[in-house]
């Protein structure tokens, strides 16, 4: 059994051999709390959700694929409750160390697998990404994290947040291990072309969200990376604002998350830890006209991202606005931040579009994640592009 140093584990007995030989034989890896495992009860980080839910009956498809490629599961890792936050903090059942940073919080709500991967306790791990939920733990921790394109990945076995938004993402140390995962769990993966990304966007307003006293770094590292591009343009992404976008982003997901949790609220009246109270009760306030008006908004705007970035294009932006926030930082002062982060993660989530968010800066000793986005179903291109600009940098892993 895995001794958990970071606390990042829910159940360390469930667990899974491999059932084949693959690109991942050898490798270990966890499973966020929100995926299935055939005898046990996923209790998505809420003991009413788990009190009152039965046994699976089947695991996880994205399980099963890892399985089968190679890979031993070794344990559920923790999640904020029903995968509804980004924080990483669980008024239940802990909060898992960030082991490069252990004053702060790990980032949500793949809390426990990003911290059992940047604590070298797995070789990998899964989680589900929603409005940020691999990226920002990702940001938080110094681990690669990937985002894939909507629908590349089966959901299958998963618990659903947003069906609108929902993915299942990937975690690594390596991102040569990142795309291996990644090529196992995408749907109809086909080999890198060799099609080299010739253009880029800087994200200009995905920069101003970003703390002021972190701005020349940030800067400074995503300007190199632009250097090795033929072209660069420093363009504003959301012409309405990156605030309308995640505003855009907030209902349509909240529209969701009632359709899918509100008659188990309503029946069970679950305890719910501080802020998440609030935002689940807050769902049930949305209308289906105002859903569907922002949904409306919603196809513009991904199409013209999608027509922007094209298959020769890469958008480069910071992962998150600042550093890890500080544990238990007072939700007068994290709620803020928490809704700029979200403004850059609803670029990737609106566009349903694929994001990798790499390690490349260290700022006062606390990890900082840069991160590129890519065209829709560029994802074995991005996770090459990456893998080979690393190695092309001589960046250790």
């Amino acid at each position: 059994m895995i001794h958990d140093t970071w606390q990042a584990f829910f159940d360390t007995t469930c667990t899974l051999e491999p059932e084949g030989q693959g690109v991942l034989s050898g490798t270990t890896f966890a499973a966020k709390e929100a995926f299935d495992v055939k005898g046990f009860v996923t209790s998505g980080g809420n003991p009413d959700w788990y009190r009152t839910h039965s046994k699976a009956s089947e695991t996880a498809r994205a399980i099963t694929q890892l399985v089968q490629a190679g890979s031993r599961l070794v344990g559920k890792t923790h999640t904020d409750e029903l995968m509804y936050g980004l924080n990483g903090e669980n008024v239940h059942y802990g909060t898992p160390v960030n082991p490069k940073a252990p004053d702060r919080i790990p980032g949500g709500s793949s809390s426990g697998s990003a911290s059992a991967v940047a604590g070298k306790l797995v070789d990998f791990a899964i989680g589900t990404d929603t409005g940020g939920s691999v990226r920002i733990p990702a940001s938080y921790t110094g681990i690669y994290g990937f985002r894939p394109t909507i629908g590349r990945i089966s959901l299958e076995g998963v618990i659903p947040l947003s069906q609108t938004f929902d993915t299942v993402g990937c975690l690594a140390r390596d991102p040569s291990l990142l795309e291996n995962v990644s090529s196992v769990l995408l749907d109809h993966y086909k080999i890198p072309s060799g099609h080299s990304f010739s253009r880029v966007v800087v994200a200009s307003d995905a920069i101003s969200r970003v703390d002021q006293e972190l701005v020349p770094e940030v800067e400074a590292k995503i300007a190199h990376i632009a250097s090795s591009f033929l072209t660069v343009q420093h363009e504003v992404i959301a012409e309405p604002g990156l605030e309308t976008w995640s505003q855009a982003f907030r209902i349509i997901q909240g529209y969701d998350i009632w359709q899918n949790f509100g008659t188990w609220i309503t029946e069970t009246k679950p305890h719910f830890g501080p802020g998440f109270h609030e935002r689940f009760y807050w769902t049930r306030t949305i209308t289906r006209e105002e859903r569907d008006k922002w949904a409306h908004k919603q196809k513009e705007w991904r199409e013209e991202l999608w027509s922007r970035l094209r298959q020769d294009t890469l958008i480069v932006l910071p992962t998150a606005p600042g550093v890890a926030p500080l544990k238990n930082t007072p939700l007068n002062i994290l709620n803020p931040f928490r809704d700029r982060v979200l403004q850059l993660t609803c670029i990737a989530g609106l566009g349903g579009l694929p994001q990798v968010s790499m390690p490349l800066l260290t700022i006062q000793g606390i990890p900082f994640g840069i991160s590129v986005i890519a065209g829709p179903g560029m994802d074995e291109e991005l996770l090459a592009w990456v893998r080979n600009w690393v190695i092309g940098e001589g960046i250790e892993c």
